[in-house]
């Protein structure tokens, strides 16, 4: 990967459709995201278009689908694809695997493996979609071996728009999505590598803390436009955390063009803008 002909690196996209057309979530689930997104009739890219969108953006992209299989019944598109299709175009694309924490040992296994055997370069947490809190000591032997192998444990944080809409938020419960929860897996794994995910509403001010207070804690802003972000989580990404933010668009359900022109509207010194765009996640994801 070249990083000095990239003008971004994008923390935070999914797979959503296999090459067999299976898709990462029900029907249901993904209807409702995509009313929530107002992204009614957007079709889901394949990776290998999803390189293309990237690659003529001069841009590289993290590229993950969810295991939450336990919680929701629906089979994931299998890890061992996304990373096969990533590998496939280095150039522009960073592939991350979903474990269900519900695996038990064997997702621990399949972890090592995939890192070892598949280049696989991080991990992707959906608590409220996977069902579990992430303080539940039934994840953490995957914690523990996704910490000795180096990589990042990115964590969705806030509200989600899976299942918004649908009765009884399609069995999505909100709460297992508060910050305040990885504080405790930062705490008790102190090397591993944390990345919040999302403008954390409506927890916004405990995920500024967590990531203020634990070293190793991130913030990526995906999912929401520039916009709309809380003026708090402006202020500490134009100061204390700016070494600590990432850019993420949550593409296809919002495209990266989209969030960076409401970016460049954005009240942020031209000296942060580099870091958040590209060098912090560069230097995460030991890319340089």
């Amino acid at each position: 990967m070249d990083l000095e002909s990239l003008v971004a690196i994008d923390v935070h996209t999914h797979a959503e459709v296999g090459r067999d057309g299976r898709t990462s979530l029900s029907s249901t689930l993904l209807a409702a995201s995509e009313a929530y997104f107002k992204a009614h009739g957007h079709r889901q890219p394949t990776v290998d278009e999803m390189a293309a969108y990237y690659r003529e953006r001069r841009m590289a992209a993290v590229v993950f689908t969810v295991d939450a299989a336990f919680a929701t019944g629906h089979p994931p598109i299998p890890n061992e694809e996304v990373a096969a299709s990533c590998a496939e175009h280095p150039d522009v694309l960073i592939p991350f695997a979903s474990i269900d924490p519900h695996r038990g040992r064997a997702g621990v296994r399949e972890a090592r493996r995939l890192v070892e055997e598949h280049g696989v370069r991080g991990f992707k947490f959906h608590p409220s979609l996977q069902g579990f809190s992430p303080d539940d000591r039934m994840a953490y032997p995957l914690y523990e071996a996704i910490e000795e192998l180096g990589v990042p444990a990115l964590f969705h944080t806030g509200q989600t728009g899976i299942g918004a809409g649908v009765p009884g938020g399609g069995g999505i419960r909100l709460r297992y999505s508060n910050p305040m929860l990885v504080d405790d897996v930062a705490v008790d794994f102190p090397e591993l590598r944390i990345i919040l995910a999302h403008p954390s509403f409506p927890w916004q001010d405990e995920a500024l803390a967590v990531a203020t207070h634990k070293p190793y804690v991130y913030i990526d802003l995906s999912g929401w436009s520039p916009k709309y972000f809380p003026p708090q989580l402006v202020r500490y990404a134009n100061t204390l955390l700016q070494d600590k933010v990432l850019f993420g668009s949550d593409y296809p359900v919002l495209t990266p063009d989209r969030w960076l022109a409401d970016f460049d509207q954005l009240d942020i010194k031209p000296a942060v803008r580099p870091k958040i765009l590209k060098s912090n996640a560069a230097r995460l994801l030991n890319l340089s």
